[in-house]
């Protein structure tokens, strides 16, 4: 018998276990992906983008642009119109429950509509009673939000976005005192929780030409949500 019937079949043993091992390891890789859970309102949801994926969508492609060793999968439960008290009862949904158990980093956007809609739909004029009642609500809800984050999926971290004056270039300087004020108060009731990080969003948009940067009165558009995309790579490392 030729010593090559020996060896060939026993060189071929022998590579497979390194066949196997390489390969399974590259599936178990390629099949590692890390969770983004998106809520809010409209902003997160994306309404005003010509591509239709918004702030989370832009930075689901740069995360994953960044990051060679792992992937990042971005889930959107972001709902047009939606004030903190709506996604208070968002959370209690057992389908939306069962999701966030799983999520690696939640990024938390709300409360626009809550100051928006406190001072009847605009922001003329301005009411301030409505608005600072409004905001003692908010910050309830806010608490409730994190602390249900929190409850749900103790190991996940928290990005909440701060709000934003959406008239940088017209002389609204009342507007940005409240908008700075709720901001303000977001900061402090942020620093109560553990894994929980503030990333503005409010300096983006100053001195900005609003035609460039929006898509109505209150959305940005492609080229705001950029902006917004790229402020979160920048305050949080994925």
């Amino acid at each position: 018998m030729s010593k090559w019937k020996i060896i060939i079949p026993i060189m071929v043993l022998a590579l497979i276990p390194v066949i196997y091992f390489s390969y399974f390891a590259e599936e178990s890789k390629s099949e590692s992906k890390k969770r983004v859970i998106a809520l809010g309102d409209s902003l997160t949801y994306g309404y005003g983008d010509d591509k239709d994926t918004g702030y989370i969508g832009r930075l689901e492609e740069k995360v994953n642009e960044k990051n060679t060793k792992e992937s990042y999968q971005f889930q959107n439960l972001g709902i047009p119109g939606q004030k903190s008290s709506g996604l208070q009862k968002q959370l209690m949904k057992p389908s939306v429950t069962e999701d966030l158990s799983e999520a690696d980093v939640f990024i938390v956007n709300i409360g626009t509509n809550d100051l928006i809609k406190s001072n009847g739909g605009d922001f003329v004029p301005l009411h301030h009673e409505k608005i600072m009642e409004a905001k003692k609500e908010y910050v309830d809800n806010l608490n409730f939000i994190l602390d249900t984050l929190e409850k749900t999926n103790e190991d996940a971290e928290i990005l909440v976005i701060g709000l934003y004056n959406p008239y940088p270039d017209k002389n609204s300087d009342k507007i940005e005192a409240y908008v700075d004020e709720w901001n303000q108060t977001i900061v402090q009731e942020v620093k109560k929780h553990g894994k929980v990080k503030y990333v503005s969003s409010n300096p983006l948009f100053k001195g900005k030409d609003k035609q460039k940067y929006f898509h109505d009165s209150l959305h940005p558009n492609g080229k705001g949500y950029e902006l917004m995309a790229d402020q979160i790579m920048k305050e949080y490392n994925f």
